[in-house]
């Protein structure tokens, strides 16, 4: 095998694509953002509701569809209560401060996402980072904190299928420490749902409390990744979504998610729900890495559809970029401060609908890897 020298990287920089390129890095895994069914449904809500909603929930920006895909959103996951938010950003602000206060320390996962990183700052909570995935040392920051200060609330932060990583923790164990110590545990499972767990649900579906299993205080979702569409939600029980509606400033005062938007996500839930594609994706994104391990290539982290390419040089994955540019494929180089100095990587996504040949056009692209 022959790696590339600095000079064959610098000159990927000046090749570029004149075609369209083949879409590997959005967040599109189900490929339903052009569906037909979630188009038309888009198309009759703003025909038929507006644009946008106008005002926040609370004034007059409540339509029927807002109810409708909460209602069917809290079945599906078998939560008791949902609430929209425009974005997953507002929402994971808005989790935060339904569990944490000044007087609160949140324990988070080293590469938790800045939006809950947001939540934490504004909630005034102390906060503390565990390694990655790592349940003995969350487990030893529980039990120091239990034992310093006996009475304080806790809050746990992680992540089903981390962005940057694709890496996931073992959600049901992870559930079962905080459980041991009092702590809640908060879950985004943006990247996750649609893909991962029983019918795309999720890694945290079937753990509420009920039946002896440990339990996710709220769950954290989008509706802009596998469901195509805009928006996002929070999902807990009745008693915690309430105090969301009645107090949570990012809920509140906030104009509601837009209704062609809210149509969109029903319709992806429909899709999701009668043809549940992610256990073939998964199945696909194996033979991706067994392929990349195979050409020499550190073999990407998980078993999820998003496949970090470690290069490590930021140089030379912006090089990587663009030779893949070059040949019709696009995927972006990661470089700091989103991921660590010296851990650049190209962030590969798949998607249900790439075209048979897809593997064999990047690995030609991709070419010898990188001297390390």
């Amino acid at each position: 095998m022959r790696c590339l020298e600095p000079a064959e990287a610098a000159a990927a920089f000046r090749t570029s694509a004149a075609a369209p390129l083949l879409d590997l890095a959005s967040n599109d895994y189900l490929s339903l953002s052009r569906h037909p069914a979630l188009v038309a449904a888009a198309q009759a809500a703003a025909a038929g509701e507006g644009v946008g909603a106008g005002a926040s929930r609370l004034v007059c920006g409540s339509r029927p569809v807002h109810a409708a895909l909460e209602t069917a959103l809290a079945r599906w996951l078998g939560r008791e209560r949902v609430l929209l938010f425009p974005s997953g950003f507002q929402a994971n602000l808005a989790a935060v401060a339904a569990f944490a206060d000044r007087h609160s320390l949140v324990l988070a996962d080293r590469h938790i996402h800045q939006s809950l990183l947001s939540g934490v700052r504004a909630s005034g909570a102390g906060l503390q980072r565990f390694s990655h995935n790592d349940l003995a040392d969350l487990h030893r920051r529980l039990q120091t904190a239990r034992q310093e200060r006996p009475s304080q609330r806790l809050l746990v932060l992680s992540e089903s299928l981390f962005s940057m990583e694709g890496t996931s923790p073992d959600v049901t164990a992870l559930a079962a420490l905080c459980a041991g110590h009092g702590a809640a545990l908060l879950l985004d499972e943006a990247h996750a749902l649609g893909v991962l767990g029983p019918g795309g649900r999720g890694l945290g579906y079937g753990l509420n409390g009920e039946g002896g299993q440990p339990e996710i205080a709220l769950i954290s979702g989008t509706f802009g990744k596998a469901f195509g569409s805009g928006g996002a939600f929070l999902a807990g029980d009745t008693l915690v979504m309430e105090w969301l509606l009645q107090f949570s400033g990012p809920f509140r005062y906030t104009t509601a998610l837009a209704p062609p938007l809210a149509a969109g996500a029903l319709a992806a839930l429909h899709q999701i729900q009668a043809e549940p594609h992610g256990p073939a994706l998964l199945q696909r994104a194996e033979r991706w890495r067994t392929a990349l391990e195979a050409a020499g290539w550190p073999r990407p982290a998980g078993v999820g559809p998003i496949l970090p390419l470690l290069v490590g040089d930021d140089h030379a994955a912006l090089a990587l970029q663009h030779r893949l540019e070059a040949a019709g494929l696009l995927s972006v180089a990661i470089r700091p401060p989103t991921v660590p100095e010296g851990t650049a990587r190209l962030r590969l996504v798949l998607r249900h609908d790439l075209p048979a040949g897809t593997l064999g056009r990047l690995l030609a692209a991709l070419g010898d890897p990188p001297c390390r």
